[in-house]
């Protein structure tokens, strides 16, 4: 295959006259959520054709062709799980490693999902049937260009549409960027699949911009323009770790997904649904780009040099335009972080288009109350919270730079003014240790009346901190997932850095430590799943304000409700503690209490798991049902 690619590429090298073509063509491989338009897609579309008015742009969501041929049901499933979804795709690209994929598809799927029951074969025979037909209805003889976003979950989906496309049109010159394909990663597999002629490396707007030009001008394949971020055959290394970013967010055109849209009108009345419309407010991460330095296990923000946010006369702009152009009201912001300024300028302007939103952003778990009761009333329904862990000790090896009182006041927060609260709790991180574990488990006792966390394995990120610094964390031998080794052939494996790495240091300890921690969240999920359900379901732990005194109720499984009542200085205390306090702060607000009544009340409160404390800090966690 190789040779066979390099043939065709030496007699396209001399190419000099100008090339006429009818459109560029811009794709979104499976598997991201089928159920939201590509904001990678639909940005570099509106670049294009606003840098170029008279460019045919083309842009292709395949992965909602592929979820309407496959059913939605079985495709979000896949989607929120790389491992198999990798497989689906993969099995196509290497099918002589089939059975070997079968056996991690099935492995890798939990139990009691329809994944688990899925035939692995026949769902590679459905998606192979949708992407050739892809293929051959999308009119690659008149294009000029085909452009890739690749991002986790992509890679071996755009692989084979690479490979598919490339022998069915070898004319067409290919280029592939995306967050997966940052740093070594995507160079090295640059370097193991001759079918992509170009790697974008960061953002992609004047990069592709560049590239276009450079084909209509007759430019050679093997050879582009000289700018950074793009590597070429002849210089694959050329532009090493730099790239070209767009200064100014506000310059942005507002993204296009007609193309979404047409293709989902073009479903069945009973397979069309009403989609989230992709924004952002920023690019970056301001915790990472501060000199906090970031969470130590992220490696999400290689392809971003520093941080930029739009106004929020911008972010306003954008907003009421999609929406009714589009007429949807979900919107999810997509930033790694929202602005801690930007966002809380433009929650006013958002409120003020007088819209019923449905708005998702990424928060930190520091956000204080005042800031979340304006995204509440802006729109926000639903928050992704960067808890991360239930242990301070834990939180700190992370660098997160919170506490777990904290982390539950945020809980409590979302769980009284009504936003999901969206959030992971890692487990097995390397370096932790049993005091952590036990620090978990005992603040999870104090969790159970809010939203559970999802708990995921701890992951090594290729380029995160914790990798850069493995050594000194006490981790050895690092390489590729084994897991790759099942997808991919060995020289494929040996020869390309896969963003999920291996480690060795301490794994048996780890899944020693943390099992009782794991099968409590199990306990966490079901108890928050039985008491939350139902049409009359109210909060697991609440109170009501009596004015002279208050009432707390903390429901419970298979047993009557208890309900406690406290008055006069006690309601007191219990209501200036809904924010975090300190003992001392405490004691000053009420004097007329001495350390002695005030630290026993405090003790009863926390023996009840009414109140949580750490390191001399009180918080009230019963939720206001008033």
């Amino acid at each position: 295959m190789v040779a066979r690619n390099n043939m065709r590429r030496d007699t396209r090298a001399g190419m000099g006259k100008a090339k006429s073509f009818d459109h560029v063509t811009l794709i979104s491989a499976p598997w991201p959520l089928f159920d939201r338009p590509s904001i990678q897609l639909g940005v570099l579309k509106a670049y294009l054709r606003q840098q170029m008015p008279r460019l045919g742009v083309r842009a292709h969501h395949l992965y909602l062709q592929v979820a309407e041929a496959i059913g939605y049901d079985l495709y979000r499933e896949l989607s929120n799980r790389s491992w198999a979804a990798e497989c689906v795709y993969g099995g196509l690209l290497f099918p002589e490693r089939r059975d070997r994929m079968a056996a991690l598809f099935h492995r890798t799927a939990p139990g009691g999902t329809r994944l688990k029951k899925t035939d692995y074969r026949d769902v590679l025979d459905r998606v192979r049937a949708a992407t050739q037909a892809f293929i051959r209805d999308a009119d690659f003889k008149a294009c000029g260009l085909a452009g890739f976003s690749v991002c986790y979950s992509q890679l071996t989906s755009s692989l084979y549409l690479i490979r598919e496309i490339k022998q069915a049109y070898p004319d067409v010159p290919v280029a592939a960027g995306g967050s997966l394909l940052v740093g070594a990663t995507g160079r090295d597999v640059f370097r193991m699949f001759p079918e992509i002629d170009y790697l974008v490396q960061g953002e992609g707007e004047q990069v592709l911009a560049g590239l276009v030009k450079h084909v209509q001008a007759g430019g050679p394949t093997d050879k582009g323009p000289a700018m950074p971020g793009l590597l070429t055959r002849q210089c694959p290394d050329s532009s090493g770790d730099s790239s070209w970013q767009v200064d100014d967010l506000g310059a942005l055109p507002v993204p296009d997904y007609d193309d979404y849209f047409d293709l989902l009108c073009s479903f069945l009345p009973n397979e069309r649904f009403f989609p989230a419309l992709p924004a952002e407010m920023s690019r970056g991460c301001w915790w990472c780009s501060s000199t906090c330095g970031g969470c130590r296990f992220c490696n999400l923000n290689r392809q971003w040099t520093g941080y930029r946010a739009k106004s929020p006369a911008r972010i306003r702009a954008e907003v009421d335009r999609m929406t009714d152009r589009h007429q949807v009201l979900r919107v999810a912001f997509m930033d790694n972080l929202l602005p801690v300024n930007g966002s809380r300028n433009a929650l006013p302007e958002l409120a003020g288009l007088k819209k019923d939103l449905d708005l998702f952003g990424e928060i930190r778990a520091s956000t204080p109350r005042k800031r979340l009761e304006e995204m509440r009333a802006a729109g926000f329904r639903e928050v992704q919270v960067g808890i991360e862990s239930l242990s301070t000790g834990l939180l700190k090896k992370m660098n997160k730079g919170v506490s777990v009182i904290e982390n539950l006041e945020i809980m409590r927060n979302c769980e009284e003014l009504g936003l999901v609260c969206m959030g992971n709790l890692i487990v097995r991180y390397p370096g932790s240790d049993e005091t952590d574990a036990a620090e978990t488990l005992r603040a999870m006792e104090f969790a159970m009346a809010f939203r559970p966390l999802n708990v995921v394995g701890f992951w090594l990120g290729q380029g995160s901190p914790i990798w850069r610094d493995r050594r000194k964390q006490g981790l050895t031998s690092t390489g590729n997932h084994p897991n790759y080794g099942v997808i991919f052939p060995p020289e494929y494996n040996r020869h390309i850095r896969f963003p999920i790495q291996t480690f060795r240091g301490g794994k048996v300890f780890q899944r020693k430590i943390w099992a009782e921690v794991e099968k409590k969240a199990k306990e966490w999920q079901r108890q928050y799943r039985e008491l939350r359900s139902g049409p009359t379901s109210r909060p697991i732990l609440s109170y009501a304000d009596g004015g002279s005194f208050l009432v707390i109720r903390q429901r419970r499984l298979s047993a009557e409700p208890l309900n406690h009542r406290l008055t006069g200085v006690s309601r007191e205390i219990y209501l200036f503690c809904r924010r975090h306090r300190k003992l001392e702060r405490i004691q000053s607000q009420f004097p007329q209490l001495n350390v002695s009544q005030l630290r026993g009340f405090l003790r009863m409160m926390t023996d009840k798991r009414l109140m949580f404390e750490e390191g001399g800090r009180y918080l009230s966690l019963a939720v206001h049902s008033g």
